[in-house]
């Protein structure tokens, strides 16, 4: 394993906000029935043996950056275990792609409601998501309606319609000139089509953080693009799974998963909607790596580590931009 107890504890390290964590107790802290805490410091501490309880359990290689907002200045760094690492993103990068797209809404070069054909040439065949079940082709659909199932069902191939509307050169220099060098698609002979490329936890980690400060896009692509990720269609096998649909809303969250690679990141927000904890979970080398459902090893230990990241930060405050979420109703139809 790359990871050791004293890399996921932040043991001997110094957190952003100029905090030594020190040491974070035993693993079994993680399972502390205790109120929740009610400063950063000691949220990041629980934070922190919650992922190394877990993430051990399950074994394999573990690559992650978290950290817990502080009212009082910068967040406080919980797990920094091999933050920097450029690895394969999978569909974390999904974001990304998202991001370049919604960028060039922004610059007035894209409209939302703008159409692009859905061909039988296009469709990745057998590729998680809806547009490969459609069968009937071909058909034209809305740019916010491929963003949707990009980043909800994490489309397959949402990911090429994209690509028809920002190529892979373009996505690679928008995202280098927001900072981010090392969060690139995989360019491919043909332009407008791309791998999901690279990224670093660290890197995937500012990502989010820029996007919830709002420096990231405009205020109306931010609460567009937060809005797929927290809605209870997005991805729930992990992080999300074992909590209510209120609790549910509350998390902004994105899974890649390809070969024996299982990742997730995201944003917690606090009970009026500001981010108050930042998390990027890269996990492969584990068992079962046929298994894309929720009994793997790396999904089942963030699925145990969410409701406990959850209760470590329920009594802190976020910061920044509140992004409340419209209630959903389940509908019967008519």
């Amino acid at each position: 394993m790359r990871l050791n107890r004293r890399t996921a504890l932040g043991l001997g390290t110094v957190a952003t906000a100029g905090t030594v964590l020190g040491a974070a107790g035993t693993a079994s802290a993680a399972e502390s029935t205790e109120a929740s805490p009610t400063t950063p410091a000691r949220a990041a501490r629980r934070v922190a043996a919650v992922f190394a309880k877990h993430s051990t359990e399950a074994g394999g290689n573990w690559q992650a950056y978290v950290s817990v907002a502080d009212p009082a200045g910068a967040p406080v760094v919980a797990v920094q275990a091999d933050p920097d690492r450029r690895i394969e993103a999978y569909s974390v990068n999904k974001i990304a792609v998202a991001t370049a797209v919604l960028d060039k809404v922004d610059r007035g070069l894209l409209t939302l409601d703008q159409q692009v054909e859905v061909s039988a040439a296009i469709v990745v065949p057998g590729g998680d998501g809806i547009f490969s079940l459609d069968g009937a082709y071909p058909s034209r659909v809305t740019i916010g309606h491929v963003l949707a199932n990009l980043l909800t069902v994490s489309d397959d191939t949402a990911v090429r319609l994209c690509g028809l509307v920002a190529p892979a050169a373009e996505i690679n220099s928008i995202l280098v000139a927001k900072g981010f060098p090392n969060t690139q698609v995989e360019p491919v002979a043909n332009p407008n089509r791309f791998f999901l490329g690279t990224s670093t936890p660290r890197e995937t980690h500012d990502l989010l953080r820029a996007l919830v400060a709002g420096t990231l896009l405009s205020p109306a692509s931010t609460t567009y693009l937060l809005g797929l990720l927290r809605s209870p269609v997005a991805f729930t096998d992990g992080i999300r799974r074992t909590m209510s649909s209120d609790d549910r809303a509350r998390i902004a969250t994105k899974a890649g998963w390809f070969a024996d690679a299982r990742h997730e990141a995201g944003v917690i927000f606090d009970r009026s909607g500001a981010a108050v904890l930042t998390y990027a979970l890269f996990a492969d080398g584990q068992a079962n790596p046929e298994d894309f459902g929720a009994t793997h090893p790396a999904v089942q230990a963030r699925a145990a580590m969410g409701p406990k990241f959850l209760a470590a930060v329920d009594r802190i405050a976020g910061v920044g931009t509140t992004f409340r979420i419209t209630a959903r109703r389940p509908s019967n139809g008519g």
